[in-house]
């Protein structure tokens, strides 16, 4: 079996109060907030896209039946013109019962055709508002790799006591922190994420 050689406790004790292993430590943990609340905006984001995916395709499942219903009133109304048409003796009770079926099988085309209109402004809003969550996700994601790469490469500043990887650590947090930024704020479209 191999031998470990275990540090000494004066060397634990040195590493602990030495000022750059407290530094480094205390940005880790913030590292690590910035991170967590990355973490959420892009949860939040997806839960956000899956949602409004799904009420736009109710709003569209719901836009076709109007439109079903406002195409089977036209044609049932353009049948009643063409009976009334046909019929031209009819008995005055008769064509008056026709010409209100007709009236009413218009009114109803014409309502279905008004609903639909809303239903799908509806459906836009919530595909745009879908389409805005999209365009986030990506900000995020990119954003979390660059909170967990400083997080490891502050890790190792502190076993190394190395100076470059800590201002590496420093660099890839604050590019973590403004894409995370930007996937709330949504200030600059970057091309390559879209």
């Amino acid at each position: 079996m191999a031998e470990i050689e275990l540090p000494e406790a004066e060397e634990l004790e040195e590493h602990l109060t030495n000022p750059f292993t407290k530094k480094v430590a205390l940005t880790t943990a913030i590292f690590a907030v910035f991170l967590a609340i990355t973490s959420l905006g892009g949860n939040n984001a997806m839960k956000e896209m899956i949602l409004a995916q799904q009420q736009a395709s109710d709003q569209w499942a719901f836009y076709q039946a109007k439109v079903i219903r406002e195409h089977l009133y036209r044609q049932q109304k353009e049948r009643l013109e063409l009976e009334l048409i046909e019929k031209e003796a009819l008995k005055p009770e008769a064509r008056a019962k026709y010409e209100a079926m007709l009236q009413k099988t218009a009114k109803e085309a014409e309502r279905y055709g008004l609903e639909k209109k809303d239903i799908r402004k509806e459906a836009e809003k919530l595909e745009h508002e879908r389409d805005v969550n999209r365009n986030k996700d990506p900000y995020f994601d990119y954003a979390e790799v660059l909170l967990q790469i400083a997080i490891v490469m502050a890790s190792i500043a502190i076993l190394a006591h190395s100076r470059s990887m800590y201002v590496f650590s420093i660099v890839s947090a604050a590019l973590g922190t403004l894409l995370s930024l930007n996937g709330f704020l949504m200030l600059v479209r970057l091309p390559f994420f879209h």
